[in-house]
């Protein structure tokens, strides 16, 4: 089973080291698992070894309020930094951890998100689940000067929350040739192009908060959504979609994933007056990319992986989308013990 923690950003060191504790413990007994069963002929496993990996990442998080005819939509966004990192897969269970140095960052003007990242990736063969938990609080809106008293500045909120949970499983339907380690993780080495049909579900909860109206005074005559203090979503439902790996001489690879979902959504608003529900049926989606270079030892890559919701609410008839996900450049190597080491020339 694999699971990755690919970021945590949090000032609590103490609450760090309590989910790494939590999270080992919990998949300590599957760290035993030996090779699984697929085609050699397709890719490579390595059973045994230690990826080490060096990376940048940058995560995103963005939630749109849609505004009425020829009015722009409102883009809260998380100012989410350009993160370094280091990490390391081991027995199929690894651990990123990043942090947002100065020197990679100089974009102050639109405000400081605080809050905690964490990403899970489990691939069982024949599966792929992912988890994640998003707490962002404090949101700009995009473009600059947009709701701002000056045109100069981004509207910045320190007190609006962008909160995601989510947890999704989809088979991997023709698993014994295609491989997401090795796009995804970097611990195993796909040599030949192929594909798989993939299906499953998730199920997600959402909450964009303010201690005052979403939608600024100077421009809420133009939004349904004015006094609108509070949203938050359930949305469950079902999925398919295919991942194909497509290699140039062994070595060079390109990764395309996409999963549509057709879900419920549940939807409540609330204002300093009123509460509305909403019941409605939207998409979703799940995707992931990478490109790069493999081989039995090093890894060159870079990759994307996130999600999109569409849910409705009871004030307008359009959408408000929440789209999240992280890019990644990926510098990794595969050490492996001398007695599995392969031999030159592989």
């Amino acid at each position: 089973m694999k699971n990755t923690v690919s970021k945590i950003k949090i000032k609590s060191n103490g609450l760090v080291a309590l989910i790494i504790v939590c999270f080992s413990a919990f998949l300590q007994p599957l760290q035993a698992q030996k090779s699984s069963p697929h085609d050699t002929a397709y890719y490579k496993d390595f059973p045994g070894s230690v990826t080490a990996r060096f990376y940048f990442s940058q995560k995103y998080a963005t939630f749109t309020l849609p505004g009425t005819a020829g009015v722009k939509d409102l883009e809260y966004t998380a100012n989410t930094k350009l993160n370094m990192g280091i990490g390391a897969t081991y027995h199929n269970f690894s651990l990123n951890l990043a942090y947002g140095f100065g020197f990679l960052n100089n974009d102050a003007e639109k405000g400081k998100t605080k809050g905690l990242d964490i990403e899970l990736h489990l691939y069982p063969h024949g599966w792929a689940v992912d988890a994640l938990g998003i707490f962002h609080k404090g949101n700009y809106l995009d473009p600059i000067g947009y709701a701002a008293h000056n045109g100069a500045n981004y509207y910045y909120r320190p007190d609006v929350k962008l909160d995601l949970a989510g947890l999704s499983a989809y088979r991997v339907a023709n698993a014994e040739k295609f491989s997401y380690r090795a796009a995804m993780t970097q611990n195993e080495w796909q040599t030949r192009s192929a594909g798989s049909l993939l299906y499953g579900g998730l199920v997600n909860y959402g909450i964009i908060k303010g201690d005052s109206a979403l939608v600024p005074g100077g421009i809420e005559n133009e939004f349904r959504q004015a006094g609108i203090t509070n949203i938050h979503f359930i949305n469950a439902g079902a999925g398919i979609g295919y991942a194909y790996t497509m290699v140039v001489d062994k070595h060079f690879f390109i990764t395309g994933s996409l999963i549509g979902n057709l879900g419920v959504n549940f939807t409540t608003e609330e204002g300093s007056i009123e509460k509305n529900n909403k019941v409605s049926v939207g998409p979703s989606a799940i995707y992931k990319a990478a490109a790069g270079y493999n081989s039995n030892t090093w890894n060159l890559s870079a990759n994307w992986a996130g999600n999109a919701t569409w849910i409705k609410g009871a004030s307008s008839s359009q959408d408000y989308f929440f789209p999240t996900g992280n890019f990644r450049v990926i510098l990794a190597k595969k050490i492996m013990p001398k007695h599995a080491r392969p031999l030159k020339g592989n």
